[in-house]
């Protein structure tokens, strides 16, 4: 193991854009999916319901959250119809499944999507094995990351020390609050992050490719 992160002993992962590459576009799919909703649920029009979720992302972290705090929308409803799509774009990917065992310790995914939903995605790449759990939006009790609150619950859920735990996310404004508590943080600069940042000093590594960073850290270190 790269002598950085011989210390880790719980591997965090996000799951869309991260388990899988953001080449595949599911989250435009899902996208789409929530702008619609936004639209039935606010009956705005459909320009007016784009920026109204996004405005929502901004503000709160994610459209469900939003929706909730200003509208007491239901999360399962949303979360139901938005995560709606087909997952054809993805396929098996032995080699990822294959590096991610190698880690040595814990593995599990911590998403702002539902389980239900992660579980469908899991098992297309052919991970549905690989992790001891999924850490979901309704497990953050829709506090969704970044909210701080969102990595104490699930830190306190899991047991996971956070100064021994190895976070990987592609989107690096959910890394400042893991990096905050002691995790070691890896961001995927695949093009999926919303919004510069100017100081990304909470970055330990930037990576283009899960697989091959992982290839690097267990089989070149």
């Amino acid at each position: 193991m790269l002598p950085a992160l011989a210390h880790i002993n719980a591997w965090i992962f996000d799951l869309d854009n991260t388990l899988y590459p953001a080449s595949a576009d599911l989250f435009g799919q899902i996208d789409k999916r929530m702008t619609a909703f936004v639209a039935r649920a606010l009956n705005l029009p459909h320009p007016q319901a784009y920026a109204t979720q996004k405005r929502f992302f901004q503000e709160h972290g994610t459209t469900l959250s939003g929706l909730m705090r200003e509208h007491d929308v239901d999360p399962h409803a949303f979360l139901a119809d938005v995560h709606a799509i087909e997952l054809d774009v993805i396929a098996e990917d032995a080699r990822l499944a294959r590096l991610i065992a190698a880690l040595p310790g814990r593995k599990l995914v911590f998403t702002n999507g539902d389980e239900p939903y992660a579980r469908r995605v899991l098992a297309r790449l052919g991970l549905s094995d690989t992790f001891e759990a999924v850490h979901d939006i309704h497990a953050c009790a829709y506090l969704p990351k970044p909210d701080p609150a969102a990595y104490a619950g699930f830190c306190a859920a899991t047991g996971v020390d956070p100064t021994r735990a190895c976070f990987v996310e592609d989107m690096a404004r959910n890394l400042k609050p893991a990096k905050a508590i002691g995790m070691a943080t890896v961001w995927i600069d695949n093009g999926s992050e919303q919004g510069a940042d100017p100081d990304r000093g909470y970055v330990d590594f930037t990576i283009a490719d899960l697989g091959d960073w992982l290839h690097s850290i267990l089989e070149d270190a």
